[in-house]
């Protein structure tokens, strides 16, 4: 199909030529009529944003194609990749697909529907459709863009054509970003004669309404630390801790749900071990910078590289990391670095390891760390809440510490300051209807959004139900904000309160034991239009909650798996069933 396909009937094609006078002729037309004073008409394509999202970025960038192509005289909408079937998805022309990769090659939580769908025997052909990808992801992980280069591959296959090459941006994603959105837009503009900007009407209004902050990575907030205290109690096996931060003058506003990035330092005990395993002072100049201050303040030190452990099997093939490698089991070799740092590795390698100016490119810039917000600006004016569970342990000699967490617990000091930015989330949000009832299912720092979201229907004076499952260790060391649950229990606000604390009986109990314990309960709450939230560890916790969920619904309804899977698959179109999960 001709790009001006609208313009031209299918069965009467025009040639190259006479595209081209056609789109000049008509682009004159238009430029007359608003010299005479006309108002623009409605564009007579449409660009559709497509945007798979875990975090939010890819969804901001959605809304910034929106915005470009709007520019460029193109009418544009984004969308969810969940809430775009295959058959609609035939009936585009443009479309401009923008996702990230969750987990290890997964696609992000709001665009598996659509790839299921997209993947079936039973897709329509896409001849008509023309397209680009951009891929979001981290190259630290082995399936790094992997969902991006999936679906890029399976449009290809039926049928749709490439605008442009699929770019995979790494974490410093921002400027190749903004690069392929300029050359597709472009192009989509020159292939259709679009130009100048269009209004916007109800037709092209759908984008998301994100603007960028002037807080990001790059220049984050210092944010006041008002308040560090512990939230375990004596003798338990964690150190969890609740924070808040003060926003001040920043202009930074939230909704429950988002979460914090907080820009870390590595500790000075890991700097200056690596300094001396290097035999380096710390003083020495790299691009205008000391040494120490470099691996402080822009280097991953904790977590090694994929780039570093494929330079360090080379020069020591001897080494107990090689000989893992070589095995060529993925899992054997996420077991052994788990835990594992920089300095461990260089240890293992022993004198055949990297010097200073070897090393430095092998090492990642320094990222920060995403946190769920565990308050709400209505009931926490000007300040924003974290629950985080500090990162400590020993092996062999040396005692390891998560980067940011200990950062927060131990280096900020009394009244210091931590860099930080917004990372919107906006598909895991309390529902608009106050009426709505809600199940939350958090255990251990999981918990964090939910206390968000309970003060948030506290505030706002919400008539819906509220169901929470929360579970950790022990009850009498692990239950952190077990008065203010138990306050806004007796209160009214938190309808029902299931707690799992596996290791307080014989047989352990988890927040999946209690949802199976309540099926009833539970699914009698879904026929009654509830929103499942789901928050926690993703390579165990969320997969086993799911499990229990598909369980009882299976076992209330009767009508077996498969009903059930589709039972699920309705909740997540309807956005009903959300995830958090790291």
């Amino acid at each position: 199909m001709p790009p001006t396909g609208q313009l031209i009937p299918a069965d009467a094609p025009f040639s190259a030529q006479q595209e081209s006078w056609l789109a000049g002729f008509l682009a004159g037309i238009a430029a007359a009529g608003r010299r005479d004073g006309a108002s623009a008409a409605a564009p007579s394509v449409t660009v559709d944003v497509l945007f798979g999202t875990q975090t939010g970025n890819a969804e901001i960038l959605a809304g910034e194609l929106v915005s470009g192509a709007r520019a460029r005289g193109l009418g544009a909408t984004a969308t969810a990749l969940d809430d775009v079937t295959p058959e609609r998805l035939a009936a585009m022309s443009y479309v401009l697909l923008v996702t990230s990769t969750y987990g290890e090659g997964e696609m992000p939580d709001n665009a598996g529907l659509f790839w299921e769908a997209l993947q079936a025997g039973t897709a329509p052909r896409l001849e008509g459709l023309r397209y680009g990808v951009l891929g979001l992801g981290d190259q630290g992980y082995d399936d790094f863009c992997q969902a991006a280069k999936l679906i890029d591959t399976r449009l290809e296959q039926l049928g749709a054509t490439r605008l442009h090459d699929r770019v995979d941006c790494d974490v410093e994603f921002e400027e190749p970003a903004a690069q392929w959105t300029a050359t597709v837009l472009d192009l989509v503009a020159a292939e259709t004669g679009a130009a100048g900007a269009t209004e916007v009407n109800a037709s092209t209004a759908a984008a998301p309404a994100r603007t960028r902050s002037p807080w990001n990575k790059r220049t984050p907030y210092r944010s006041r630390l008002a308040v560090n205290r512990v939230l375990s109690s004596p003798g338990s096996a964690k150190e969890i801790r609740h924070y808040e931060l003060d926003l001040g003058d920043s202009g930074i506003t939230y909704e429950a749900g988002d979460a914090l990035a907080v820009v870390p330092v590595n500790g000075d005990t890991l700097v200056g071990a690596l300094l001396e395993h290097l035999g380096a002072s710390g003083d020495e100049d790299v691009d205008g910078q000391p040494l120490a201050e470099v691996l402080r303040t822009g280097r991953e030190i904790r977590t090694p590289s994929k780039e570093l452990v494929a330079d360090l099997v080379q020069r020591a093939p001897t080494s107990e990391l090689a000989s893992v490698v070589a095995h060529g089991d993925r899992s054997d070799l996420d077991s052994f670095l788990w835990g594992r740092d920089v300095l461990d590795l260089l240890r293992d390698a022993g004198p055949a390891a990297p010097g200073v100016a070897e090393l430095l490119p092998l090492l990642r810039p320094l990222q920060a760390r995403q946190y769920s917000i565990s308050s709400s600006p209505l009931a926490h004016e000007g300040s924003v809440h974290l629950t985080v569970a500090s990162v400590r342990y020993g092996t062999g000699e040396r005692a390891h510490e998560g980067v940011a967490s200990t950062f927060l617990a131990d280096r900020t000091g009394e009244e210091g300051t931590v860099g930080v930015y917004l990372q919107p989330n906006a598909s895991f949000r309390v529902p608009a209807d106050d009426a709505t009832p809600i199940i939350m299912i958090g255990p251990g720092t999981g918990i964090a959004p939910f206390r968000g979201f309970l003060h948030e229907r506290a505030a706002r004076g919400a008539s819906g139900r509220n169901w929470l499952f929360f579970g950790d260790q022990h009850r009498a060391t692990d239950f952190v904000y077990e008065e203010e649950l138990t306050a806004l229990r007796e209160s009214g606000v938190l309808t029902e309160l299931d707690l799992a604390f596996s290791r307080d009986q014989a047989e352990k109990v988890y927040v999946q034991t209690r949802m199976r314990e309540r099926s009833r309960e539970l699914y009698a709450w879904l026929e009654d239009g509830a929103h499942v939230y789901v928050c926690g560890d993703a390579s165990r916790m969320a997969k086993d909650v799911e499990a229990a969920l598909l369980a009882v619904i299976a076992e209330q309804r009767g009508r077996g798996a498969d009903d059930a899977a589709e039972y699920l698959a309705d909740l997540r179109r309807g956005k009903r069933y959300v995830r958090d999960v790291y």
